[in-house]
């Protein structure tokens, strides 16, 4: 059990504010995740690893050298920016240690329960270290749980030079939840064989397939006058709004849908009478979908134009990434060793596909394959999440079985 150093690890990172910021022009789109990157680059030099650098874009390298020859080389990627869902400023952790069972009561903002009918893993966990919020942030184990599993992989590797791996890149990427983790990353830059991205929930998650994603940008353009003379000329966006939405089918949502079905998301509304632009999120397994989910908002847009004249509408469709499946397929020792790693720990290898995306998806598409391994990522983008400290230490033992099948041990 690596589990003092693992949680002190983890308390220090979620508390620097990395949140992301869709609305930047700069990358990183948050200072904070230059703060986060430094640290962890300066820890990491402090292991012993004295390739260790932040680059210009903020992307923190290092490699664990190798003492195995002729091991491939392989490479472990977690993101250190926060959803912009939630705030991630002062985040304040709360440990419960030897978690009694039922609901958790958050305290400083106590309408926020994180209730087991809703997590019912949390049966499972009598008895371990939960960490949850205070109820006003979000915690930040998406991905900072994956960050601290990676760290604490290299601190064991350098403290136990007897363990035999190959040579291990480590990548902490950032702005990841924006759609841009890999903007400045290519995987020359990495040079391994395969990577795998620390990004999930529980243990013994392995997931080989995400989401095919699209954003749609909905600018809805009517004609702003005063109201007191507004009769028969004003034609109010923020009306048209509710009425774009109606028409989208209902069923079609992520509150509807589960598992392989796909979704539209609207989940941002900004602007006024003159003009408000709605973004909507258009996500399947199955790439080829994602144009018909475009065909029905631009149907949509069409049936509120033909009602109200004076107004137009603009639907713009904007490519995130693509199912990662095809790619990782080409390279098969990818889940197979993890598969056989997830074994060894004493875990029972599941299976899942993601229904969303990771800095993985964008690797595997630009040619290096990079599936997807547990973190104990729980709730994430909430501030009802929460992580497991045990299952935080359960993942660092599924990477130290990793490096050893990957190095023919």
């Amino acid at each position: 059990m690596h589990t003092h150093t693992l949680l002190d690890r983890f308390l220090r990172y979620v508390r620097i504010d990395t949140t992301a910021d869709e609305k930047s022009t700069t990358y990183p789109s948050s200072p904070g995740q230059l703060v986060l990157g430094k640290l962890l680059r300066d820890e990491l030099l402090a292991m012993g690893l004295t390739d260790a650098v932040q680059n210009e874009h903020g992307i923190v390298f290092a490699t664990i050298p190798g003492n195995v020859a002729g091991a491939p080389t392989i490479a472990f990627n977690s993101h250190v920016d926060t959803s912009p869902e939630t705030t991630g400023k002062n985040v304040d952790p709360q440990v419960i240690r030897d978690y009694p069972g039922g609901d958790i009561v958050l305290p400083k903002d106590k309408s926020k329960v994180i209730r087991v009918t809703d997590s019912p893993e949390l049966t499972a966990l009598v008895g371990k270290t939960i960490i949850t919020t205070d109820g006003t942030t979000l915690l930040g184990g998406d991905d900072k749980a994956g960050v601290a599993v990676i760290m604490e992989l290299a601190r064991i590797l350098a403290e136990n030079p007897t363990i035999p791996h190959g040579p291990i890149r480590v990548v902490f990427t950032c702005d990841e939840e924006i759609g841009k983790g890999v903007l400045h990353l290519d995987p020359k830059d990495i040079g391994a064989v395969v990577g795998y991205t620390l990004d999930g929930q529980g243990v013994g998650e392995l997931e080989a397939e995400t989401f095919s994603a699209d954003k749609a940008t909905v600018t809805i353009t009517g004609v702003n006058i005063h109201p007191g003379i507004a009769k028969g000329k004003m034609v109010n966006a923020v009306r048209l709004v509710g009425e774009f939405l109606e028409k989208l089918p209902k069923n079609l949502s992520p509150e509807k849908t589960a598992d392989r079905e796909g979704f539209q998301h609207p989940y941002i509304i900004e602007g006024g009478v003159g003009k408000t632009t709605l973004h909507v999120l258009l996500r399947d397994h199955d790439t080829a979908k994602l144009a018909e989910y475009a065909d029905l908002l631009r149907a949509a847009a069409k049936a509120v134009m033909t009602t109200h004249p004076a107004a137009n509408i603009d639907v713009t469709i904007t490519q995130q990434y693509r199912n990662m499946r095809e790619g990782i397929e080409k390279e098969p020792r990818a889940m197979a060793y993890a598969e056989q790693a997830v074994k060894r720990a004493g875990q029972t290898p599941k299976h899942c596909i993601i229904r969303g995306g990771t800095d993985g998806a964008m690797l595997t598409a630009k040619g290096l394959p990079t599936p997807n391994i547990s973190t104990g990522e729980h709730n994430i983008h909430s501030p009802l999440e929460w992580v497991c400290l045990e299952e935080l230490d359960a993942n660092v033992r599924v990477l130290i079985e990793l490096v050893q099948v990957w190095a023919g041990r």
